[in-house]
């Protein structure tokens, strides 16, 4: 055999017999339909139980359309409000050299480090009627805390590392040159952002806000001790959906809960698409 076909001959990855192989795949292709398609499929056929109508109508209750509302209308403060905060930290971070710059990328990670629970638990404590501050805002005819504005920073304190840790690898490979040369040409700095930078970060910066706003509306640990549930009020999907469970209403719940696993099975889509096309743009990238 020559040389030449021994260079060319690609080498094994696995040097397991091809029985191990699928019996390894297999093996994690029925733990992934266990313990995730399973229990997805439990959620719908329990949804469906007693029949569309009586989902329907558990779906249509005030409460339940109370908790969709409230639940969209977080993730749409939240997310434009993220994908900025990202936005903003990622070009400082990735742009620009400063002292603090470490601590800065530690306190983006924070939110992945602490329990949501302890999150939700500190923002009591700081705006709760029992502190000075709270009792101000109180006083004021200010509530943080068992209002709007509690879950709404609750939500933000667990989202708002996704579009920067997306966006932060995405911009530190693709350097300043372009930047740069735009800026020796004369463009302003919006100008420079809006033609150079934000075209080349858009598929990433869509990831990030994607998973922001999956996050957003699956969030339950910080919100549930903020929140007070407050039936009608300040119960966003999640927690409606716990407290429908509780009271032994299940058709409701599972409805709920169903409506909860479209907008994730959407989500899960959507991600993959923005995946592949993002894959393809990094591979023309590198082939120039």
């Amino acid at each position: 055999m020559s040389d030449t076909n021994l260079m060319t001959r690609p080498t094994p990855v696995t040097t397991e017999p091809r029985l191990a192989r699928h019996i390894l795949i297999g093996t994690v292709v029925t733990l992934i339909a266990a313990l995730l398609f399973a229990p997805l499929m439990a959620v719908f056929a329990e949804a469906l139980r007693q029949g569309w109508a009586a989902s329907f109508e558990g779906l249509t209750s005030p409460d339940a359309r109370a908790a969709m509302r409230l639940t969209l209308i977080v993730a749409a403060v939240v997310v434009p409000l993220n994908a900025v905060f990202g936005i903003a930290a990622a070009w400082a971070i990735t742009r620009f050299d400063f002292r603090g710059k470490a601590f800065l990328i530690t306190l983006i990670d924070l939110p992945f480090s602490v329990s949501p629970v302890v999150a939700g638990l500190a923002l009591v404590l700081l705006f709760g009627a029992n502190s000075w501050l709270g009792a101000w805002l109180i006083d004021h005819d200010l509530r943080i805390v068992f209002a709007f504005p509690g879950i709404l920073l609750a939500t933000l304190f667990v989202t708002f590392p996704f579009v920067a840790r997306e966006l932060i690898p995405v911009m530190m490979e693709q350097g300043r040159a372009e930047e740069e040369a735009a800026l020796t040409l004369g463009a302003g700095g919006w100008r420079i952002f809006f033609t150079v930078t934000l075209p080349n970060i858009r598929w990433a910066l869509l990831y990030g806000v994607l998973l922001c706003n999956a996050r957003a509306m699956g969030e339950f640990g910080a919100v549930a001790v903020v929140s007070g549930k407050i039936r009608g009020e300040t119960t966003t999907m999640p927690i409606m959906i716990e407290m429908l469970y509780n009271e032994y209403l299940s058709v409701a719940a599972f409805s709920l809960a169903a409506a909860l696993a479209l907008l994730a099975l959407v989500t899960l889509l959507l991600k993959s698409l923005l995946e592949w096309r993002y894959a393809d743009l990094l591979a023309i990238t590198r082939r120039h």
